[in-house]
């Protein structure tokens, strides 16, 4: 049997197995109960150390009900 065929083979059968396995173990390690906290958790990351926007100036926009023009943001 030449080395071709033994790999071709193999990756045939047991390798497409293996792989199968290990996508299914992904999936399920993903979506095991009680992980949602830490779903949410790491979902809220790129909104950490964020403050909200604030008016330097009062303008009249938002006196007025309208959008600030003169908003910055501060990361801390």
């Amino acid at each position: 049997m030449e080395l071709y065929t033994f790999l071709r083979e193999l990756a045939d059968s047991w390798a497409l197995l293996a792989m199968t396995v290990f996508f299914l173990g992904v999936v399920v390690w993903v979506f095991r109960p009680g992980v949602r906290a830490v779903h949410d958790d790491i979902s809220q990351i790129p909104f950490r150390n964020e403050t909200l926007p604030t008016c330097e100036n009062a303008c009249p926009d938002c006196k007025n009900g309208g959008a600030c023009k003169t908003i910055k943001f501060e990361v801390q």
